[in-house]
């Protein structure tokens, strides 16, 4: 695997800081301001910038500063919709089209979230369970579900972070995880599909509770 681009680590840096909050939603992120803060020049940020607005997180505006996107209920719900429909069906097509190596590789994440929930970490935790369901979508080997997918998990991030770290369920994470898991091992889609369903519904749940105590 390369190494990240400059432009590549600078979107990393903002990726964080919207997570965590540090740039709230609607808060202007100046091209020349912010490179200077992080002592870069403007060409890479003005990347980071374009990588970070292909990826839902920043919106640009004409003669403005881009801006932290603040996606409304029904946008974000509109995207988990198919989110749902896209998980379920490259769990099933994981399992008749995965190699062991890949599924391996999904077990080693598993494994890694165990470690980092008893660590109490929950930003890599977060991470690690993005990663998670980004490698069962390439598993699925099917590259245009894979690319719907991680278009569309990119444009969660934020919200889907925001809502756990509200209620940052960790055993029914990992529980839920390790079945899927399992699933995937026995080749058995129709445990796959139906861990998978329950997993994006009780996201859904937790995404609408993020807002509604937003809006209390």
């Amino acid at each position: 695997m390369s190494s990240p681009t400059l432009a590549e680590q600078i979107a990393n840096r903002l990726r964080h800081a919207i997570l965590l909050g540090d740039l709230a939603p609607g808060a202007s992120v100046g091209e020349r301001e912010t490179a200077q803060q992080m002592g870069v020049s403007r060409t890479p940020m003005r990347e980071a910038i374009r990588i970070l607005a292909k990826e839902g997180l920043l919106t640009l505006r004409p003669s403005h500063s881009p801006m932290v996107a603040d996606p409304t209920l029904k946008q974000v719900e509109d995207d988990l919709t198919i989110v749902r429909t896209l998980e379920v069906l490259s769990g099933e097509l994981a399992c008749d089209n995965a190699s062991e190596v890949e599924i391996t590789a999904i077990r080693a994440l598993h494994e890694r979230m165990i470690d980092l929930a008893e660590a109490g970490d929950m930003l890599r935790f977060f991470e690690t369970d993005m990663a998670f369901h980004r490698a069962i979508a390439r598993a699925s080997n099917n590259a245009r579900l894979d690319e719907l997918h991680g278009q569309l998990l990119a444009r969660l991030w934020r919200v889907r972070y925001l809502s756990a770290r509200q209620a940052w369920d960790r055993s029914r994470v990992l529980a839920q995880h390790g079945l899927i898991v399992a699933g995937l091992e026995a080749r058995n889609a129709q445990l796959v599909r139906q861990e998978t369903d329950s997993h994006i519904q009780h996201i859904q749940r937790n995404i609408q509770g993020h807002f509604r105590k937003e809006s209390a």
